[in-house]
């Protein structure tokens, strides 16, 4: 299984590996809905998700990666994460997203937007 992405950088003792966080958003053809999430590893966090061990996504699966933002510093990444499960943040998901979610959804209408944040 692969690591988690890394930052490679050159620091005074030679290359250090910075841990990457990653801000998601994973689709359920089930259910025609998004989640919102982040992670420090998003393999292990997507079959997470597709086991059926976070409860609100158990009903969805499988999901399918189709945004990942990453970030150097995880107060920033969660900063994100809150701010896409904001009314304005999802209106740039709907936004950034949209011919995606066409494709994806077979009656060609975007995937249902929810109210209240998911994650």
């Amino acid at each position: 299984m692969a690591a988690s992405p890394r930052l490679v950088r050159l620091g005074r003792k030679g290359l250090v590996l910075n841990t990457m966080y990653c801000v998601y958003i994973i689709y359920s053809q089930k259910n025609k809905k998004i989640y919102k999430g982040s992670c420090d590893d998003i393999k292990n966090r997507l079959e997470y998700h597709n086991r059926g061990k976070v409860t609100s996504t158990k009903s969805g699966k499988p999901w399918e990666l189709i945004y990942c933002e990453f970030f150097t510093n995880k107060a920033d990444a969660l900063i994100e994460e809150r701010f896409l499960k904001s009314g304005k943040g999802r209106e740039r998901i709907k936004y950034l997203l949209t011919n995606t979610l066409k494709r994806k959804n077979t009656t060609g209408e975007v995937a249902e937007w929810p109210k209240a944040a998911h994650c």
